[in-house]
């Protein structure tokens, strides 16, 4: 059974969420990321209740997994310019609790190489 693809809203948001939790704990800090991420970029109600309800089930070493999934297709409805944002508040998110963990930074770089933002214009 494979996966229905997620637009954008839905995949940055899974993957926010999966950088906050993949440290072992979700911080106030983190949460307000995430909320002015939503707000900035989805100024109109999205329901991300379905979201949130994948993100608990789902055991902590498909983290990375379901992650690059949400990485390829937020690419793919993605322009340059919006993946650039979006990595701001990736970095912000992991930033937040000012420790970035050995697990946050694996997500981080496997974003940064994927979706290739060094070279982004």
């Amino acid at each position: 059974m494979s996966e229905h693809k997620l637009n954008k809203v839905e995949a940055g948001y899974h993957m926010l969420q999966l950088l906050s939790v993949v440290d072992g704990k979700f911080s106030v800090e983190e949460d307000l990321v995430i909320r002015k991420y939503l707000v900035e970029n989805y100024p109109f109600h999205v329901s991300l209740d379905g979201a949130m309800d994948k993100i608990s089930i789902l055991k902590s070493e498909d983290y990375i997994i379901h992650f690059q999934k949400c990485m390829d297709d937020f690419y793919q409805d993605s322009t340059q310019d919006e993946r650039v944002h979006f990595m701001d508040f990736a970095v912000k998110l992991v930033s937040a609790d000012e420790k970035v963990t050995p697990d946050e930074n694996l997500f981080l770089n496997t974003l940064f190489d994927a979706w290739d933002i060094e070279h982004a214009e």
